[in-house]
């Protein structure tokens, strides 16, 4: 089975309407699923909450380790899961990458299960 890309979460939100006010397509309920599978892991939210509550609401690649108590290359491969998504943005500064996230990102999500 070939390997999909992620559609980001600001893009899937634009296509589609809240969850309670129609009926999802079948391909959307699949990019909506991926979607939510790069959110529904601890390690993952942690770091979106980390890099959220960190001062100038981003974060620096090492100082991320420590915290959620994993190794370096997971952490980069969690953090890669959710650039990938679109819920946060990487920015390359020396030797060093830093986390934002995504403007908009989690608020495209609250829309996509907005009961109203």
């Amino acid at each position: 089975m070939p390997v999909r890309e992620l559609l980001p979460i600001s893009e899937l939100s634009a296509c589609c309407a809240p969850l309670t006010r129609e009926t999802i397509s079948v391909e959307n309920a699949d990019e909506l699923a991926r979607s939510l599978k790069a959110l529904a892991d601890p390690a993952r939210l942690r770091l979106l909450s980390i890099v959220a509550a960190s001062e100038g609401h981003e974060a620096c690649v090492c100082d991320l380790t420590e915290p959620v108590g994993l190794s370096q290359p997971t952490v980069s491969h969690h953090l890669k899961v959710l650039v990938d998504a679109g819920y946060l943005e990487r920015e390359k500064r020396g030797t060093w990458a830093y986390f934002r996230l995504t403007p908009g990102a989690l608020d495209s999500v609250s829309r996509l299960l907005a009961t109203v």
